[in-house]
């Protein structure tokens, strides 16, 4: 069986919730990434940040990215997946909420992330194309 642990990258690097959202763009361009899992100062997970929110929810509504906090963009609670989750739980995890990047959690602690590829890579075929078809639609 196929788990989280097995596939996610580790050692995901958080965003400060109170750092601003152009401290994690820089951080994005420095460690090749589109994402990233938003901390507050507890080190618990308040969400996620992308490279689109920074676009969509900042740049194009006006906003000073200079100004604008990273925590401001966190919505509600950050969907995740526990460590131990096996590659079906990932899969149906990421359909039905619509989203590209998990955060992989180990009780309280934030371990690493799971990105479509790194699910895509580790299904049969037939999965991954059912995958990329869910997430795409």
């Amino acid at each position: 069986m196929t788990t989280a642990r097995d596939i996610m990258t580790p050692d995901a690097t958080c965003i400060g919730a109170q750092e601003t959202v152009l401290e994690a763009a820089k951080k994005m361009a420095d460690l090749g990434v589109g994402a990233l899992p938003i901390c507050g100062e507890d080190n618990k997970l308040k969400g996620m940040l992308t490279d689109r929110d920074i676009v969509v929810k900042v740049l194009a509504a006006g906003k000073d990215p200079g100004q604008t906090k990273a925590g401001e963009l966190a919505q509600g609670e950050a969907v995740t997946i526990g460590a131990d989750d096996d590659a079906r739980e990932i899969l149906r995890t990421m359909t039905e909420h619509q989203v590209r990047r998990l955060p992989v959690i180990d009780g309280h602690t934030l371990v690493g992330i799971v990105a479509q590829a790194d699910v895509a890579r580790s299904l049969p075929d037939p999965q991954v194309g059912d995958l990329l078809e869910a997430l795409s639609s």
